[in-house]
């Protein structure tokens, strides 16, 4: 445990500091927030205005969706199946998944990640932050009520929106 005095590394559970003598006991007992600005974690989704998609299909060669990621810029894409959304497949995906393979020889649906972690456009900021840090997601799809994509939501816009609302 750091002491909040002298930064000091003290064991987990000492009741002060073996460095400078600070109190300890208290500190690592979470204390209610002072401020809390709920007008931005309460935003919804449409506030951040939604990051552009990419929609392959899952029988796209794995090679040629890298391509297509590489030419639009993007870390992701939308793998549909008509207009339903049935995986994605992130840079993390081709880097941990697809490195060292003969990439002519298979298709997105080999290494993408089936049935999504998703968010609705009415979700709150709050909830794409919450999803993003459980799941250690970058990106998320939004889907409308039948289940086709209309959009990303990116971990860099979620924060880039909270800082620039903050001041």
């Amino acid at each position: 445990m750091l002491c909040p005095v002298c930064r000091h590394d003290n064991f987990e559970g000492e009741d002060s500091c073996s460095n400078c003598g600070a109190d300890l006991a208290a500190s690592d007992i979470p204390e209610s927030a002072l401020e809390f600005n709920q007008s931005v974690l309460g935003d919804h989704l449409h506030a951040l205005g939604f990051g552009a998609m990419v929609i392959v299909e899952p029988d796209l060669g794995v090679a040629t969706a890298i391509r297509r990621m590489h030419d639009a810029r993007t870390d992701c894409l939308l793998v549909c199946d008509g207009p339903r959304l049935v995986g994605i497949f992130t840079d993390r995906d081709a880097v941990v998944k697809a490195a060292d393979k003969r990439l002519q020889l298979y298709a997105i649906a080999d290494f993408m990640t089936p049935d999504p972690v998703v968010l609705r456009q009415e979700d709150t900021l709050a909830i794409a932050i919450h999803k993003m840090a459980v799941g250690e997601f970058r990106h998320i799809p939004i889907v409308d009520e039948d289940g086709a994509p209309v959009g990303v939501v990116a971990a860099a816009d979620v924060f880039r929106h909270i800082a620039a609302a903050l001041g």
